[in-house]
């Protein structure tokens, strides 16, 4: 793979503060790039939802640096990425730019790496964000690493720091138990990934329009080592889609054993949403994997999020706050889940948990008989 060149080599060092070890003034050299960008994530004609979100704090961030929103979209001949483009202006994107080539057709980290670095060197964006993804992670990565920038991972928070107008990336750290904010003060550009559903997912505004740049690849296939022979869909995709939830019945450790955790499983049923779970209980062997909200697990934005036996530490606080209403139950009135609980109900969950099913029950049958 040809490498692109590096935006940040030939520069003249950057002084260095007293006492310090690093660079913390940007070169001159680099005071020309503008923008926030959003990478366009998209597989077999829908794009990720995750990119939407992005675009949506891209342009917060760019209305207060006073610049635009662009948002990059590669891909195949005959995808139609031009639509793609179409739907980000509709979110808040200004520009795009477009690469169509063929071997852009399926992701494949060499080309997309080529096809992103040189549009980054080419039109000088200052922050560059993409979907923490299997996809978003990998391109993430190794774009960061071709271009000698930062890149900070699995973000929680993006701002732009008032003093030095840099962005200001909030993440958890050392299992969730802090936050740290990072600041890419000395290069450009400044990147970062964010998790879906971490974001808010903006209104989109029809009447909309931006500016659409056409772009050029310059690689062949007898460049790229990793072939593309087949896709083959993940037969369990459908089973657990736990960040997509609108309503989730998340159970903790206070539910004691796998046996009382089935009351978890009984109210998801009856209000038809998805069984989440702490790191605890998926530790136990209790459920799989896929059902861990946290840090190290799942973000979820549901429109309700019920959570029994929870005890609510800030790794599991990180996957779940952003929820449109909490309802906590936990036999401790000084849990931490109350301090962002919008409803608390201080009881034993093996009790509530099918006094709430049946209420739920009975309402939703009677709704039933009266639409009938």
């Amino acid at each position: 793979m040809s490498e692109a060149p590096n935006p940040n080599a030939g520069a003249a060092p950057a002084k260095r503060p007293a006492g310090r070890g690093r660079n913390t003034e940007l070169p001159e050299h680099l005071k020309a790039y503008k923008g926030v960008w959003v990478f366009i994530e998209h597989d077999r004609g829908h794009v990720h939802s995750v990119s939407w979100e992005l675009v949506g704090e891209a342009r917060k961030l760019a209305d207060t640096l006073g610049s635009t929103v662009g948002v990059v979209v590669l891909g195949g001949n005959d995808e139609p990425l031009e639509t793609f483009a179409a739907e980000a202006f509709t979110y808040g994107a200004d520009k795009a730019y477009i690469i169509h080539d063929p071997v852009l057709k399926g992701y494949r980290n060499e080309p997309f790496t080529k096809g992103l670095t040189d549009l980054v060197n080419k039109y000088q964006p200052e922050i560059l964000l993409l979907g923490a993804t299997s996809m978003g992670r990998d391109l993430a990565g190794s774009v960061a690493t071709t271009l000698l920038t930062g890149l900070t991972a699995d973000c929680t928070e993006l701002r732009i720091d008032p003093v030095s107008k840099a962005l200001a990336a909030t993440r958890p750290t050392f299992g969730g138990s802090l936050y740290c904010t990072i600041m890419t003060l000395a290069y450009r550009p400044q990147m970062a990934t964010v998790r879906p559903r971490v974001m808010l997912m903006p209104k989109a505004d029809p009447s909309r329009t931006g500016e659409i740049t056409q772009d050029t690849l310059g690689m062949v296939e007898t460049q790229i080592v990793t072939k593309l022979l087949d896709f083959i869909a993940d037969a369990n995709s459908n089973k657990i889609n736990l960040p997509y939830a609108d309503v989730i019945v998340c159970g903790g450790k206070g539910l004691k054993n796998p046996e009382n955790f089935k009351l978890v499983f009984e109210l998801a049923r009856v209000l038809g949403g998805e069984v989440g779970a702490t790191r605890p209980c998926v530790q136990a062997g209790w459920v799989e994997a896929d059902r861990q909200v946290g840090q190290t697990g799942k973000t979820v934005r549901p429109k309700l999020y019920i959570a029994a036996g929870v005890s609510g530490a800030v790794q599991h606080r990180v996957g779940c706050e952003g929820s449109d209403v909490i309802v906590a139950i936990n036999t401790d009135a000084n849990a931490p889940i109350f301090d962002f609980a919008h409803y608390g109900i201080v009881g034993n969950a093996m009790q509530v948990l099918p006094a709430l099913t049946q209420a739920f029950a009975a309402h939703l049958a009677l709704r039933s008989r009266q639409a009938a």
